[in-house]
C-alpha cells in the first residue's frame, strides 16, 4: 500500500503488546505498509498510558520514532483552530483530541488512510463532508 497511513492508538498498542486481540492482524498490516506512518502526540500519549496499564513499557514507542517507522505529522499548537472546530462539531460523540488530530491529518494528506479500530472514523468527515478512508479489521 503506497498511501500515506495515519496510525491510531489501538493498532499501535496492539502491535507493541503481543497477546492482545487483533495483534496478528496489525502485524500483517504493518508488514505491507510503507513507513513512515504518521501520527500525533495525543496518540503517542494515549498509547504510552495504555501500554503501562497493560504492564508494558513505553520504550518501544520511542524506538519506532527513532527508527522513523512512525513520525509525528502535526503539532497541536499549529492546528488549534481546526482541532477546536472538529471537537466542537463532534462534541456529541465525544471526539478525543487524538481523534481530532487524525481527522486533521486526513485533511492535510488527501487520500491518506487511518489504521484504526475506532468505528467513529466511519462517521467523522474531512472538510465537513468527505469520508475518511479507514483500514480496520472486519467484525
Amino acid at each position: 500500500m503506497k498511501n500515506i497511513v495515519l496510525l491510531d492508538t489501538g493498532p499501535l498498542v496492539t502491535f507493541l503488546a503481543a497477546g492482545l486481540e487483533h495483534h496478528a492482524w496489525v502485524c500483517a498490516q504493518l508488514k505491507r505498509l510503507h513507513p513512515p506512518l504518521l501520527t500525533c502526540e495525543p496518540v503517542l500519549t494515549e498509547a504510552a498510558f495504555l501500554l503501562k496499564r497493560e504492564g508494558r513499557e513505553a520504550d518501544p514507542i520511542f524506538a519506532l520514532l527513532k527508527r522513523g517507522v512512525i513520525k509525528v505529522g502535526l503539532e497541536v499548537e499549529g492546528q488549534l483552530a481546526d482541532l477546536r472546530a472538529l471537537m466542537h462539531r463532534y462534541r456529541n460523540r465525544p471526539m478525543s483530541l487524538a481523534d481530532a488530530c487524525l481527522v486533521r491529518l486526513a485533511e492535510l494528506y488527501p487520500g491518506a488512510v487511518i489504521l484504526t479500530f475506532d468505528a467513529d472514523f466511519r462517521i467523522y468527515r474531512c472538510h465537513g463532508n468527505k469520508m475518511i478512508s479507514v483500514l480496520m479489521p472486519t467484525a
